[in-house]
Order: structure tokens, then sequence, then C-alpha cells
């Protein structure tokens, strides 16, 4: 009931502000409006599959530790978390390190991070550290390109794997 409750008090939020932030590409959504449908939708199909599913489908977790095994995952996808957040004092590049480590440790096969630009459009200023941080070593990072553009400048995602 509180995810519920804050579900459309936030999209309303986000519909009112997102207008006003030019750096989004409306191909896709054509308006705010036309992305309060997408994304209205979601939540709704989210709720019922909540209710409905939530016992056996979801885990309460919080990076940069989260409650499963190693490896207990093939693919692991993070969307709209890491990298956008660059600018807030709480995910900074000790978050970030910490975080990647993480999601590696509970992935077999590869995480795909998307997108690699924050908030203002800009490419991530951890990104290219990370895929240098000798604690990383063990990982291979790919940028792939994406046709899908939403926030300007995000149109690739970070594969990561583990070195063979």
């Amino acid at each position: 009931e509180r995810i519920r409750e804050r579900c459309e008090p936030d999209l309303d939020f986000v519909v009112a502000e997102i207008g006003r932030v030019k750096a989004y590409r409306w191909e896709f959504y054509k308006s705010p409006e036309g992305m309060r449908v997408y994304r209205e939708r979601a939540y709704k199909k989210f709720l019922v599959d909540y209710e409905q599913q939530w016992e056996r489908r979801y885990v309460c977790g919080m990076l940069p530790t989260l409650p499963f095994a190693q490896k207990q995952f093939d693919v692991s996808l993070v969307s709209y978390l890491l990298f956008v957040y660059d600018q807030q004092e709480h995910f900074d590049y000790e978050f970030h390190r910490r975080s990647l480590l993480e999601i590696m440790r509970v992935t077999s096969r590869e995480a795909r991070i998307y997108p690699l630009v924050n908030f203002q459009a800009q490419r991530c200023r951890f990104v290219d550290r990370l895929k240098a941080d000798p604690e990383l070593k063990q990982f291979i990072f790919t940028e792939v390109q994406t046709d899908f553009e939403f926030l300007a400048n995000s149109n690739a995602y970070l594969k990561i794997t583990h070195q063979r």
C-alpha cells in the first residue's frame, strides 16, 4: 500500500518537471503525457504482480550489499541507479565501486548498466575511473551502443563480464 500511495504523486511530479528539462529526446514518448501513459501502465502492472507474487519473486535488497548467493544470477540489469546519481554525496565513487563488485559477485555471466550519463546528460564522471580501477581488473568492460535515447547521450550501456 505504501508503494501504491507513492506511485501517482511521484509520476505527477516527474511529468510536471520533465518537460522543463531540455536533456530529453521525445521521439519515442512524443511528450511528457505520452511518457506518463507508459509509466502509469508499468507501475500498475507491477503493483498487480507484486500483490500476487511478492513472496516468490521479490527480495528486498540495497546496494552495495545484496542478499544473494555468489553467482546466483546469469545476468544482472541495473537501470537508472548507478551513474545517473554521480552528483549525489551518497552515491560517490566508493559507492559505485563497491556496488559494481557486489553486482558482479552475484552475477555469473554479465551485468548491464544503463545509462552511462547522469541526469544532466553528461557522461558519468565515474565510468572511466571504474574501468581503470585496479580492484576491478578481473572484469571486462564493454560499452554497447543502443538505438534508444530518451535522456540525451544515453544511447549506450556498460556490459561487464568476468575475465576467463
